[in-house]
């Protein structure tokens, strides 16, 4: 009771911008300011002003209430019944003790994000086995980039050898300055014809009869039996060498086609290797040529040939159409045609900074499409 024996109010007033709650001892309750929800206490009953918009919680320990941040949902304390103010997450669930998680506008515990059982880690270790799988350099790329690299200087040396044996390197031997002369009466023009012959028979699908029907002005046999049974042998030595060259030709296009779709960059590093390997080849085969090119000749002859067929006295037809000499420019030339497609492959196909950077983006991105198409299946 107040002197003058009127009766104190049921609140007190604080100031205008202060927020009051209870006393921790007393329970006593403080003005707030207007328009403020109010909130009870939970041990006295008394009523507290809150801050605007803002929920009230209880303090477990005494009772008392307190108030929480803006925007905060509240929740209950499961023993005492008493309110309590409960951290939101981004996920729009609450932190509970036991691990698992509780939905803040329903207060609904729901289960872990990881399934009973290491489902969770199953699922992660599937994953990462796709994403390596993904990854890695397939093992039929680094096979088919080993094939293209051996049937490059296959293929490159058949090519060089099927321009060679033509009519027109033919021409170009017979007038070049320096080619011998026949020493047995061959005119150039008869040179020229025996010669077409000759290079036609073992490039066509021709008998035999094709060269051994041939005459001389004279009427007489123009080839020799043993000189057509030669002819003959080459003749089967180039068409399946050649056969084969195509046959390679063909798997390296498709190795080729399957390597820029699955594998970026290994058709160059392919050709690049093959190029290398070539390199190596011609100049081994340089060396010997160049030290002993009558043992070199000779070896190659025993090599596809049965010894006695291929060797002929100096006026026979053959001799005389095409001496040493032609034989000599005919492995140079096979070698700079050689030399020039593999050249220009290294060129083409030096990993240079840029062109390895733009194979790795683009295998990246390969992946990546990979990668989605097996999340989607």
């Amino acid at each position: 009771m107040a002197p003058g024996g009127s009766a104190p109010d049921a609140t007190s007033t604080t100031g205008a911008e202060h927020s009051g709650g209870p006393d921790g001892t007393t329970g006593s309750s403080v003005a707030a300011p207007s328009a403020v929800p109010s909130g009870t206490d939970g041990t006295t009953g008394s009523s507290v002003a809150v801050p605007s918009a803002v929920p009230s919680g209880t303090d477990g320990t005494t009772g008392s209430s307190v108030a929480v941040p803006s925007a905060v949902p509240s929740g209950t304390d499961g023993t005492t019944g008493s309110s309590v103010a409960v951290p939101s997450v981004a996920d729009g669930t609450t932190g509970d003790s036991d691990g698992g998680v509780r939905s803040v506008g329903e207060g609904v515990e729901r289960a872990d994000a990881a399934p009973p059982g290491g489902g969770g880690h199953e699922a992660a270790r599937r994953a990462a086995a796709r994403d390596q799988a993904v990854m890695a350099k397939p093992g039929l790329a680094r096979f088919l980039q080993v094939v293209v690299a051996l049937f490059f200087p296959i293929i490159v040396v058949a090519a060089a050898v099927r321009a060679v044996a033509t009519s027109s390197f033919l021409w170009l031997e017979y007038h070049r300055p320096g080619f011998p002369a026949d020493r047995f009466g061959f005119s150039l023009d008869d040179r020229m014809t025996y010669g077409s012959y000759a290079l036609d028979y073992v490039m066509n699908f021709a008998p035999p009869r094709y060269l051994g029907g041939l005459v001389t002005p004279e009427g007489e046999p123009l080839f020799l039996a043993s000189e057509v049974g030669h002819m003959a042998d080459v003749k089967g030595v180039l068409g399946l060498s050649f056969a084969i060259a195509l046959v390679l030709f063909v798997l390296a296009v498709l190795a080729c086609v399957y390597l820029a779709r699955r594998y970026k960059g290994g058709v160059r590093r392919a050709l690049f290797a093959g190029a290398v390997l070539t390199l190596a080849g011609i100049a081994v085969l340089t060396v010997l040529a160049v030290l002993a090119w009558e043992t070199f000749f000779t070896q190659v002859h025993a090599l596809f040939f049965a010894d006695g067929t291929w060797t002929f006295r100096v006026d026979d037809t053959l001799i005389r159409l095409f001496p040493e000499q032609f034989w000599t420019d005919s492995a140079v030339t096979v070698a700079v045609l050689v030399l020039a497609a593999t050249l220009l492959t290294l060129v083409l196909t030096w990993p240079t900074r840029g062109r390895r950077e733009r194979s790795m983006l683009a295998q990246e991105s390969a992946q990546s499409r990979y990668r989605k198409a097996l999340d989607a299946s």
